[in-house]
């Protein structure tokens, strides 16, 4: 009997490992076959867009959208997936968009995966313009702003675009003025700027100077965008992994990635999992929507898995938002719906469907990615 017992518990076990290996695996197909179809669609990486104007690929949209290939690189080593970012950056000559006296955090963001991969396989090219404009920006005083140094963040979009890379630069080069020069830069807009955009009552940030209170959505609620609030989200997470726990900015940024989390998870909807583009208000363009949802994912999975974010109180929300993204956003082909247009608050893009194709593909591909490769990582962790 008690053989017969011990071989029951045996196989029960097996079932349980095998049945949460399918579930893995499951994240990870759905991973590829959205990636898949966005490589298959912009087969050229080098071609530029061409929304209302012709811009190159290098421009912000796509940049995101190479963050999350190589989140998904990470999971999946695919040399497709380098093949294709080699190419782009090549293309590029390595260089921010408009060249390395730019100051504009959009142009910037591209720099983050040239620095990933300089970390990845080395170079010197790869990285050389990205430090010579980053050392631009670091004297350029902003004509805007009283001639600051660290005026240059005015729209909180803009920290996930280029914090980061100030971030990357200090790991690579070991040299401390750049997460210096970066976090004067963040507490500016967080504390300064229109008198701070970082509501800390409230755990959520304003979109720029035109949103802060008393600006009101139609219900008298304050606006707070979706996307917005998840690029800051996410940009505190990636700043933090190329900082050690002990450094006092790393203190900082988790003090306000765990404001944030909580004041997320309040707003998640009760009735599919998603987030709204307005994360407050539902008379003002409540809806379903991915982008903010999948940074949101991003950034409570990483949280769980660094023990910062309570498993039970997180990790369902987390389970809601994959089965959300996937039941109600992908398509069988690895098209996204319910992405939400290029703009700055919850109106841009409007109305929103599982079948409206948004003016930008590439970055709602790059945030899913980022979201569900984060997903995945805490599902391995949680089954092992």
């Amino acid at each position: 009997m008690k053989k017969n017992i011990l071989t029951i518990t045996i196989l029960l076990i097996a079932a349980t490992a095998f049945g949460q290996n399918l579930q893995t695996d499951e994240v990870r197909k759905t991973l590829r076959l959205v990636n898949d179809y966005f490589m298959a669609k912009y087969e050229d990486p080098t071609t530029p867009t061409n929304v209302n104007r012709i811009r190159p690929s290098s421009l912000w949209t796509r940049a995101v959208y190479y963050e999350g290939l190589m989140a998904l690189y990470a999971i999946d080593p695919d040399k497709r997936y380098i093949d294709y970012t080699d190419r782009w950056a090549n293309f590029h000559q390595w260089t921010p968009r408009n060249g390395v006296k730019t100051n504009d955090a959009d142009d910037q963001c591209c720099g983050q995966t040239y620095m990933e991969r300089y970390m990845q396989s080395g170079g010197e090219e790869k990285i050389i313009h990205v430090i010579e404009n980053l050392n631009h920006q670091m004297t350029s005083k902003n004509p805007k702003v009283n001639d600051e140094l660290y005026g240059w963040w005015t729209w909180i979009d803009a920290i996930q675009m280029a914090m980061p890379l100030y971030m990357q630069a200090y790991k690579v080069t070991g040299e401390r003025k750049y997460a210096d020069h970066a976090m004067k830069m963040y507490l500016w807009s967080r504390n300064t700027l229109a008198g701070g955009l970082f509501n800390k009552a409230e755990g959520l940030w304003w979109r720029d100077a035109d949103y802060v209170a008393p600006y009101q959505t139609p219900d008298g609620k304050n606006c707070y965008w979706s996307r917005g609030n998840g690029w800051v989200y996410a940009a505190l997470v990636r700043c933090m992994n190329y900082l050690s726990p002990k450094d006092k900015y790393y203190k900082l940024l988790k003090k306000d990635f765990l404001l944030m989390s909580k004041a997320i998870l309040a707003c998640q909807r009760q009735e599919d999992g998603l987030w709204n583009p307005s994360m407050v208000s539902y008379a003002d363009y409540g809806g379903k929507e991915l982008t903010g949802t999948a940074l949101f994912l991003y950034g409570m999975a990483w949280g769980i898995q660094k023990g910062y974010l309570k498993k039970k109180e997180y990790q369902p929300a987390c389970d809601r938002a994959w089965t959300a993204m996937v039941r109600d956003c992908v398509h069988h082909d690895g098209f996204l719906g319910w992405v939400q247009g290029t703009g700055k608050d919850p109106s841009a893009g409007q109305p929103l469907s599982y079948t409206k194709v948004p003016d930008f593909e590439d970055y709602g591909t790059g945030c899913f990615l980022l979201g569900g490769v984060e997903y995945y990582k805490l599902k391995v962790k949680m089954d092992n």
